[in-house]
């Protein structure tokens, strides 16, 4: 096995009369991570050599641009020096596909894949592979991030074919787009028990001159397959299954599979997986007076503890990387994302609302400390990522992690000088050291670091409370925690001397929306107006940048320009599902926190436009991309599975529910119902696939609560004229009065807090 930071797989589905290739696949089928490929040969081929390594975020200048160099995308700008002929995904690639009739050759990734990085590096820039892409097929690159659909489309494919996925994703297309062929990542050339990409280049070539009919006729019956496997509607179904069930099976189905010890998930990799977290903490809401339901928030809490002292959590400069690559959270896959830090800070800020302790609360702050110093625009726009790999000193090969680890010298020189009344001889480096974990050989195993590029580093993570490190050295625990702190602050000066991770200075709707929604709910719970400011910038960055106002339309992407300007390609990318979804979540969280009703005004504008863009009205729920945008996939999906992110037809689902709560339309309220019963089978099998839906279910199958509080008693407000009902309550005495309602019928008035705890507890 290649380490925890590659997982395997292949399918390269060739007709039985050629050569074809066996695969072996080890590893994790998650979708949410970039892999490598193991595939057998039944000829042996001598391993091929491993070039030097090039700083992907720089291009060379002495080479000639391929037409990538006019993409926005940073992704595909990384590939734009490459010998081979790259298009864009788009007509002007298929239209030449098909005069020439060759096959098309499609790669896809993102900006900050570490083995996107190895695979551009090791193939895309050798000439003599460049010659074969060049010569024998077209080659398309595409930037996932841009193009979800493209990616979900295919990624469909490659699960389906190899148990497996992940990126950089490898998919060779005839030239009407149907898929025959695909894989993930591929080394240059054959070893003992690995067939290199040249290898398979040469071998597609062959079968697509000798048995291009066979192959043909292959993929239009994987195609159709597809097409009946991915099918989600209503059928003949004509309600949602019971909430009662669905939490039971899901929350059983987590139980089993939690680390009692590390908490989590799986054994390794482990991802943060925020819908699980979120499923866990509604469930124990639903079930506060039981033992499951203690269970639940325990499991969460745990978990949140867990990783937030772990190493996947950057303890220097704040933030979470992106996964971890072994059980204990401790070396992670060094990549930042912010998808990662909307979600995460939520779920810190939630288990801060719980249990009023305020180390989830420091956690929530500190995420949101470091999207501020590295993740946003001067306008209020979030970036998406930052890169996993940078080079240890300026000019030399980017090395995974380098950012962030630390050898024990580092340590020592920048922490020297001793503290005062230790019970013994004592530095802050070593009171740092002993507390985090450091040692002089490096902790990370060589398991964890399958190209030997960690040895004698260290990846902070706690390893004692602040107590036993404070009773281990005799001290008092608060002189400790500054000290620690003090420590940090001086390895984060220091770190800002190291070469910076390539930022991704794309901007997307979806995560972007995220982030609003991190920032709107922490600032909420923790009654702090300047990150509920943080918010409402987001979302006038938003409505400014990515939104046309003409059409009603969001854009995907914007990009960083120069001088702190706002970019966009041409023609603008449209925004899929996903945008729609979350930036409606965003500006729905961000009315409840400000309580601006504009915020509110345009979610319901976003609701209608998705609605006319997305909604199937023969099977029910979303399509995850407009049917002209996804003209020629073979193809149109409905996202079926809450990952990494949420799919945002869980998200959807619960937006409908606040709407109709919010204005009492009906038609948002019958949506809810059909969705949830298009992905009834779905829930009824694998539960633990839609957490996110199935709380959204619980919510339609419950009687919801509803806060209402009368400031003003404005009959002329927007919500007023939205539900009409509020216009018979009446504040008392000139207070602000609260009600809470359900169905639309309202409890008596009440002026004090107290009193509003006691009806929300009945």
């Amino acid at each position: 096995m290649l380490g925890a930071r590659a997982w395997l797989c292949c399918s390269l589905l060739l007709p039985r009369a050629g050569r074809g290739l066996s695969v072996s696949r080890r590893g994790s089928s998650s979708r949410d991570k970039d892999r490598s490929v193991t595939v057998s040969s039944s000829v042996s081929m001598p391993a091929g050599g491993k070039g030097s390594r090039s700083n992907c975020s720089q291009s060379t200048p002495q080479k000639v641009p391929n037409r990538l160099i006019n993409e926005k995308s940073p992704y595909l700008q990384q590939h734009a020096y490459n010998p081979v002929d790259w298009y864009p995904w788009g007509q002007e690639a298929f239209d030449k596909a098909r005069k020439e009739n060759k096959p098309i050759f499609l790669s896809v990734g993102y900006s900050t894949c570490h083995w996107c990085h190895m695979m551009e590096e090791e193939s895309f820039q050798n000439e003599e592979i460049g010659r074969l892409l060049n010569e024998d097929f077209i080659s398309v690159k595409v930037d996932r991030e841009e193009r979800p659909d493209v990616d979900k489309v295919y990624m469909t494919f490659v699960q389906a074919t190899s148990s497996g996925g992940g990126w950089p994703m490898s998919v060779w297309l005839t030239p009407n787009l149907q898929p025959f062929v695909g894989g993930t990542y591929f080394p240059p050339e054959d070893g003992l028990t690995r067939v290199g990409f040249r290898t398979v280049l040469l071998r597609i070539r062959e079968q697509w001159k000798q048995n291009k009919n066979t192959l043909l006729e292959n993929s239009q019956h994987v195609t159709t397959a597809l097409l009946a496997r991915s099918e989600i509607s209503m059928g003949d179904r004509q309600l949602p299954p019971s909430a009662a069930t669905m939490n039971s099976r899901c929350f059983q189905q987590l139980d089993e599979g939690y680390d009692e010890e590390y908490g989590g998930f799986a054994e390794a990799p482990k991802f943060p997986t925020p819908v699980i977290l979120n499923f866990l903490f509604s469930y124990w809401l639903s079930h506060r007076l039981t033992q499951d339901g203690s269970r639940a928030q325990q499991m969460a809490l745990h978990t949140l503890k867990m990783m937030a002292n772990g190493g996947i959590r950057d303890h220097v400069g704040q933030g979470f990387h992106r996964y971890s690559t072994d059980r204990q959270w401790h070396v992670p896959h060094f990549e930042k994302m912010l998808y990662d830090q909307g979600q995460l800070v939520v779920a810190y800020s939630q288990a801060y609302q719980i249990t009023g302790d305020e180390f989830y609360s420091d956690v929530a702050k500190g995420i949101l400390q470091y999207v501020a110093r590295h993740l946003s625009h001067r306008s209020g726009g979030f970036y998406s990522a930052e890169d996993a790999d940078s080079p240890p000193e300026r000019g030399m090969r980017p090395k995974e992690g380098a950012f962030y680890v630390w050898t024990v010298k580092e340590v020592q020189q920048l922490l020297s000088e001793p503290v005062l009344g230790a019970s013994e001889p004592l530095t802050s480096g070593q009171l740092l050291m002993k507390h985090y974990g450091l040692t002089e050989a490096g902790n990370i195993s060589p398991s964890q670091d399958p190209k030997g590029e960690l040895q004698g580093q260290n990846v902070l993570t706690v390893r004692y409370s602040l107590e036993l490190t404070a009773a281990r050295f005799g001290l008092e625990v608060e002189v400790v925690r500054t000290l620690l702190n003090t420590g940090l602050e001086k390895l984060f000066q220091a770190r800002k001397h190291r070469p910076k991770p390539h930022l991704d200075n794309k901007m997307l709707a979806a995560w972007n929306g995220l982030m609003v929604s991190g920032y709107a709910i922490t600032g909420a719970v923790l009654g702090t107006e300047r990150l509920i400011n943080y918010a409402t910038n987001g979302a006038k960055f938003l409505k400014r940048h990515m939104f046309d106002v003409a059409t009603g339309r969001l854009m995907r992407t914007c990009y960083a320009g120069s001088g702190g300007t706002v970019e966009h390609s041409n023609p603008p990318c449209w925004g899929f599902l996903e945008d729609y979804a979350f930036v409606v979540r965003a500006l729905l969280d961000l009315y409840e926190a400000s309580l601006e009703s504009a915020w509110l005004e345009w979610a319901l504008r976003l609701q209608d436009t998705q609605d006319r863009l997305f909604w199937d009205s023969r099977g029910g729920g979303y399509f995850c991309s407009e049917a002209e945008l996804g003209a020629g996939l073979p193809l149109r999906l409905k996202d079926d599975q809450d990952g990494a992110e949420p799919s945002a037809n869980s998200v959807s689902a619960h937006n409908l529910l606040r709407l109709h709560g919010f204005t009492g339309h009906k038609d948002w309220i019958d949506k809810c119902v059909c969705l949830l019963t298009a992905f009834s089978e779905r829930m009824r099998r694998v539960p633990v696939a839609l957490p996110e839906m199935v709380r959204a279910l619980s919510a339609h199958q419950q009687t919801l609560k509803q806060v209402l509080i009368l400031a003003d008693g404005d009959p002329s407000s927007f919500l007023s004229r939205q539900l009409p009902f509020l216009n018979t309550l009446r504040r008392l005495e000139d207070r602000a009065t609260a009600y809470v309602c359900a169905n639309q019928a309202c409890s008596m008035p009440v002026t004090e807090p107290s009193e509003l705890r006691k009806l929300l507890h009945q």
